[in-house]
């Protein structure tokens, strides 16, 4: 069967989709991705969909289904690389991505997923804020 490559990157994993992907092929993705953020631990996920030249309803109810997820394992979702012609064709059909952060690049992704960590962290208490960002002033 085929299988599409996940990478681990510290605490995140990284997923880049270089294949035409079918709904099969999505959702061994999704439980593949799963599995893996609980094997790991891994705090973040980077979807690197730069290749993608069409995404249909289920795929777009597929991302939003793997952000859902895994913020229930504990874990950020960044997909980055949406063509422009995709994010028209997500909006025509009505479909907002609820919980799915996205980024134009893997650049400004891994920085929108270390800010999205960092701030969870701080969030539950186990990080400290950056100087100036102390309100006890």
């Amino acid at each position: 069967m085929e299988r599409i490559p996940i990478v681990t990157l510290g605490e995140s994993l990284f997923v880049t989709i270089q294949v035409d992907i079918y709904d099969r092929l999505a959702t061994t993705l999704q439980d593949d991705l799963m599995c893996r953020i609980v094997a790991t631990g891994a705090r973040g996920v980077l979807i690197d969909i730069s290749s993608m030249e069409v995404v249909d309803s289920f795929m777009g109810r597929m991302f939003a289904g793997i952000a859902s997820m895994s913020r229930i394992l504990d874990a950020e979702v960044v997909v980055v690389g949406m063509r422009p012609v995709v994010a028209i064709t997500l909006v025509e059909l009505g479909l907002s991505l609820p919980g799915v952060r996205t980024a134009l690049n893997v650049e400004r992704g891994m920085a929108l997923l270390d800010q999205a960590l960092t701030h969870a962290l701080i969030t539950a208490g186990v990080g400290e804020p950056a100087d100036g960002d102390d309100a006890s002033g």
